[in-house]
Formats: structure tokens, sequence, C-alpha cells
């Protein structure tokens, strides 16, 4: 076979390593229509090019692609290469510091190689596309890592936390998953000193270490509805409780996931046509009837009372506006 031919089948067994955890020789020399001595020989190749192909003799056994000390270059199909071209256009507006300069970075890699009619295509989605970001709160990417890293071993972790009242103190807790909305970062874990289970900000920490102390996992609260709870309501002065008159899937649209919850309303009397849920919090109320003004539905405040005073006074300025001079 030329230098050609053998290059071409290397380059299919590492694809085929990478689609799926673990194949068995004689698998790999069916899909290359070679022997098995010959995936063997190709086996040696990807080892000399640094991919860690591990393997492993036996019933159930066979070769797999492992982790090695270094990053080798890695094989993509036409649809992953444009899908990670988007992604990496989407995260050079994200809020894990320094990501933005690096997914740059990578996309002049990842366009400088590509077809030209890959480079096209994703050409045409950046230009079609632009990225809305709200102002967030950067984070460290290390403190990200530290974290993942944590709830993925189960081993304590513990920084130094700003709570946003301004006490500073050292919090030791049991991680279980971090929660990203549209422009903050958040864990949920088991705070030991407090007993409980509670939500942290990744930006308000700082010196972020796992330790050695594994735990056995708690029963938990779903991580994503927690988290949501806690940064729609529980921080602020005021909850409120809205009945909005339209099905929670149109609601949702107009309501980011971290500026409130929306829920079906359960137990709806026939004829009332679909309803739902909203319950968010704040400190300024007028701030929040004005929000709650903006949405093309029909609604009732069920709480609290000063809420409905804050949407009569903000009715009766937006009544005075619409006058006209004179009038």
């Amino acid at each position: 076979m030329t230098v050609e031919g053998t290059t071409e089948r290397v380059l299919r067994l590492l694809e085929l390593l990478q689609r799926r955890p673990v194949w068995t020789a004689s698998e790999l020399a069916a899909e290359l229509d070679v022997t098995n001595r010959s995936v063997r020989r190709d086996v040696e190749r990807l080892r000399a090019l640094g991919y860690p192909v591990q393997a492993t003799a036996g019933v159930g056994g066979g070769y797999q692609l492992g982790a090695g000390t270094r990053l080798p270059p890695l094989l993509l199909d036409d649809a992953e290469a444009i899908a990670t071209a988007v992604s990496l256009r989407i995260a050079s507006g994200g809020t894990v510091a320094g990501t933005g300069e690096a997914a740059l970075r990578v996309l002049a890699k990842l366009d400088q190689v590509m077809p030209p009619r890959l480079r096209s295509e994703v050409r045409a989605v950046h230009t079609a596309t632009d990225t809305l970001v709200a102002p967030g709160a950067e984070v460290d990417p290390d403190i990200l890592l530290t974290l993942a890293r944590a709830c993925r071993d189960t081993v304590r972790a513990r920084f130094g936390y700003t709570t946003m009242r301004g006490d500073a103190g050292t919090r030791t807790v049991e991680p279980v998953r971090m929660v990203a909305t549209s422009h903050r970062w958040y864990l949920m874990a088991w705070d030991v000193d407090r007993d409980d289970w509670r939500t942290f900000r990744l930006d308000r920490m700082h010196d972020v270490a796992a330790t050695t102390w594994r735990f056995h996992p708690r029963e938990h609260p779903d991580p994503v509805a927690y988290v949501q709870e806690s940064v729609t309501a529980s921080p602020y002065r005021h909850t409120a409780r809205v009945r909005v008159h339209a099905s929670a899937d149109r609601v949702a649209a107009y309501v980011p996931p971290q500026a409130a919850r929306v829920t079906p309303e359960t137990g709806e009397q026939p004829g009332t046509g679909e309803r739902c849920l909203l319950v968010s919090g704040g400190d300024d109320l007028d701030l929040i009837a004005l929000h709650l003004a903006r949405l093309p539905f029909d609604s009732e405040i069920l709480g609290p009372p000063e809420l409905r005073e804050a949407a009569d006074r903000l009715a009766r300025r937006l009544s005075g506006m619409a006058t006209a001079p004179g009038d």
C-alpha cells in the first residue's frame, strides 16, 4: 500500500477511535478492511504521533483512545467543525475571564485549516449572527476548573466568600453542581458549617481549593431549580407573585430564567384559559411593576399588596404622560 493509502487508513482509524469508547481489533479490522496485524501497526503509528491509544486484553477488552500528557490534534467531521466554530464565536463574548481571547485564537487556527467550502458556511453563519451579551461578572477559569473537579471527585472545597451584604468569610462546602445563567455562574453546595444547602456566586469567591476530604453525596434538590429559586427570590427584600393569563412557555420566552420562575398554574377552572404563576424578587417595587407592565399579557398581582400600589403609581404616571398638553 502507498504512503498516502496508509496515512488515509490511520486517519480513518483515529476517527473510529474517537467515535466510541472501545473497539476490538477484529471490529477495527472489519471497518478498515485490513488484517488484525495491520490494525496493530496502525495503532503504533498513532502512538508515535502522540495519541494515547490504550489496549486491554481479555473479554470486554480492546482499543480505546485515552488521555495523554499533551493534547494531540483532533479530527472533526464537517458538522463538528461548523458546530465548534459557531460555539467559539459565542464563547468569544463569554463571562469566563480570558476565554474570549482564547476562543478568538482557536477560531483563527480553525479557520486557517478549514476547507474552503466549510469556511464559507461558517462565515455565512457569523455574518448573519450578532451576539448580545448582557454585562456580567467575569469568573476566573481556575476557579471554574477547581470546582468542576471537586464536583466530579466528590471532595470538599474551601474558599473565601463575600456575600451581597459585604460580609466576608471562609466557607467549606460539599459541591454538587455549577449552574450558569446568561451572565453569571453559581455553585450549589452543602454548606458544612451552616448544615444546609446554599448557592454561591463564583465571582464572589477567592482562594478556591479542593481538599482531599471525600464525602458521600447527599439527597439534594434539583440544582437548576434550586439555583433559580435562590437568585430570583431569596436575596431580595420583596418577592412578587403574579398570575399571568398565558401559558408558561409563552411567558418564559419574555422572562430570563435568572429573573423569575414561571410555572403552569395548577387547578385551573374550566373556561379560564391558560395561566401561569410568575415569581420574581427585587428590592425596588416600582421597577418590578415596570417589568411586569412590559409583558404582552394580562396579569393579576397576587402579592405583596405594596406591589399593587407600585403598579397603581405607574399607571397614573403613564396616564399623565399620555395626556396631551392643555387637556
